[in-house]
């Protein structure tokens, strides 16, 4: 998923008449406070300036439509003097916001609107205080994180090409491409003057990507492909490929040359120290990092003690397991290593042994699709396809993430998984991936987050602690409703918890207690069991996107909480199903998320 939605751009409210954005705002329930007519008009203003502010987001939601059909054929401003005015545009509707009394709100719509003032005042903070787009991600360019990275594949998974206006509309964006990366090499340049830069490994891997998108001939480049292979299969006649390869060889090429350049001249003064500690502002900015990430005021050292103790008992609960399977030798995480290299565990490193693996998780996906009654009063079931993460992008890509669909439905969500190397997912782990990224994980709760009576603005509110705390909660119900088959797959499910559980570790120990990216690799090798080369590409990530690791953990024992606070409210009165009914209300910090439990139980009782 991208996390950073609202870049540049603006308008007025009355630019989304007509558009399925409207009609989705105009959704939500009738005012029922003085007040509430206030904040909805806010609402829409403020949601109309940040789809226009981010044509990117206006397609991932659908909304480039109606008065918003010229967002399709625009990219964002991702220039330096775009951060400024994203500054004051966010610092302008938090006071919007804040104008609005609180008590001439209904209970809903106060909960609203402490909701999207907590999202906007995260993000003010990085930028104002730092100058940085944010604290979870202090560096433009990454192996995770620029244009470069992003742009080709939002293009082909995510622009959608159903007729002659969506192809001529790829083509424009294509046309910006070299603009959009000629602004990120000029922010990476002004944020490295002030010692914002990622580290040497993380740069080489960022130039070793770039090098795979420049590497091939511009006709046979993805971003040409994309369009040729599309327009073909949607019957549109055109010379479409011809001139995408024009533009990708005079325009993209050019331009990525130069970032190139760019990113090297760095790379030769850049710093091998892994952790935030090393850079101006750095405690402060983890600080903000943590707290950004998680919705709570843990700090470094209490979520660090914290993971040291879960490690400690989920390696306790796997040592079982294994001992019951034989495996008595060696550390857990040496025994678990010898399990996911036993061939039996191992799809061939083949096209057909991907084509295989990705099929199982699909047959996972639908054999949980049908246990969800058991666990949701009206569980949707709305349609998600499985893919491999691009071959131009996996050696910096997550091991598994997903993209929600369009409000207005116009393609699946998708969930993404790196196949880079098919060793890295011996088959017992993959049901607790899917139960994670899908049903009853990412994709129950967004889909159904979508389809909730809440202003739009709302359904669009990211907070990671909640929704990957969701995502492990998940993996639990799906151990509950008997998604794992026998103790070999549950020793799979408890491996991704201690994974989770070894985060909050590996985060802080790089970030506050100076580990190395050696020291941090070492540490997953010996605790969690992966292989080297995935370990690696984990900590490389933790590097450069400080305190999101920490975001699983945390919101799952939130999670956690917020059941057990209910049943003990509701006694025999608690209801499962109804428990799970919050997900209605949209994602929230995790404070409010046992408010919210809290007072569903009492109604229960």
């Amino acid at each position: 998923m991208n996390r950073r939605h609202f870049i540049a751009g603006g308008t007025a409210a009355s630019a989304l008449a007509l558009s399925p954005l409207a009609r989705a705002a105009a959704q939500t329930a009738a005012p029922a406070a003085p007040g509430d007519a206030a904040l909805k008009t806010a609402f829409d203003a403020i949601l109309a300036e940040r789809v226009r502010e981010s044509p990117q987001f206006a397609t991932s939601l659908g909304f480039d439509k109606g008065a918003n059909a010229d967002l399709r054929s625009q990219l964002g401003d991702n220039s330096l003097a775009a951060r400024a005015r994203d500054l004051a545009r966010a610092k302008a509707q938090r006071a919007t916001l804040t104008a609005i009394d609180p008590k001439t709100l209904s209970p809903q719509a106060a909960i609203d609107r402490d909701v999207v003032l907590y999202s906007t005042d995260q993000g003010i903070l990085a930028p104002e205080r730092f100058g940085i787009d944010a604290a979870t991600q202090p560096y433009r360019i990454t192996q995770q994180r620029g244009v470069y990275f992003s742009l080709p594949d939002f293009l082909d998974s995510t622009h959608s090409i159903a007729n002659a206006a969506d192809a001529e509309a790829y083509i424009a964006r294509l046309d910006q491409m070299g603009t959009a990366l000629d602004n990120d090499t000029e922010v990476q340049r002004a944020d490295a003057a002030r010692g914002y830069v990622a580290p040497d490994f993380s740069l080489d891997l960022a130039l070793g990507q770039m090098a795979k998108l420049r590497s091939p001939a511009a006709s046979a480049n993805m971003l040409v492909t994309s369009v040729e292979r599309r327009a073909a299969a949607a019957k549109l006649q055109g010379d479409y490929a011809a001139r995408a390869a024009k533009i990708v060889e005079t325009k993209v090429y050019p331009a990525l040359d130069r970032q190139i350049a760019a990113m090297k001249a760095l790379r030769v003064k850049a710093r091998s120290d892994a952790g935030l500690w090393a850079i101006p502002q750095g405690e402060a900015i983890y600080a903000a990092a943590l707290a950004s990430a998680t919705t709570t005021t843990l700090s470094p050292s209490e979520v660090h003690a914290m993971g040291v103790e879960q490690v400690a008992d989920l390696s306790s609960q796997l040592d079982v397991i294994l001992k019951q399977q034989g495996m008595t030798k060696g550390s857990v995480g040496a025994r678990l290593a010898a399990l996911n290299a036993l061939p039996a565990q191992l799809y061939p490193d083949t096209a057909a042994g991907r084509t295989d693996l990705i099929a199982s998780l699909n047959a996972s996906a639908r054999a949980m699709q049908a246990k969800l009654p058991q666990a949701f009063t009206n569980a949707p079931d709305a349609p998600l396809e499985i893919k491999a993460v691009p071959v131009e992008i996996q050696d910096g890509a997550s091991n598994g993430y997903y993209y929600r669909a369009p409000l207005d439905g116009s393609r699946p969500a998708i969930y993404w998984i790196n196949l880079k190397s098919v060793a890295d997912w011996p088959k017992y782990t993959l049901p607790s991936l899917t139960y994670h990224e899908g049903v009853p994980g990412h994709h129950l709760q967004i889909s159904t987050a979508q389809r909730a009576d809440v202003h739009t603005l709302r359904k669009i509110s990211f907070f990671g602690a909640y929704l990957e705390g969701w995502a492990l909660y998940a993996e639990q119900l799906a151990d509950e409703l008997g998604g794992y088959a026998g103790p070999i797959e549950r020793a799979g499910y408890l491996q991704s918890f201690l994974f989770r559980a070894a985060r909050l570790v590996a985060d802080t120990g790089i970030h506050t207690k100076r580990w190395t990216r050696d020291q941090g690799t070492q540490y997953f090798v010996d605790t969690v069991g992966f292989a080297r080369p995935r370990s690696q590409r984990e900590i490389e990530r933790y590097c450069t996107m400080p305190g999101q690791a920490c975001s699983y953990k945390i919101g799952h024992a939130s999670w956690l909480r917020a059941r057990a606070k209910a049943q003990a409210i509701a006694g025999q009165r608690f209801d499962l199903k109804k428990f799970h009914d919050v997900l209605d209300a949209g994602a929230v910090p995790l404070v409010m998320l046992e408010q919210l439990t809290e007072q569903a139980a009492r109604r229960m009782a």
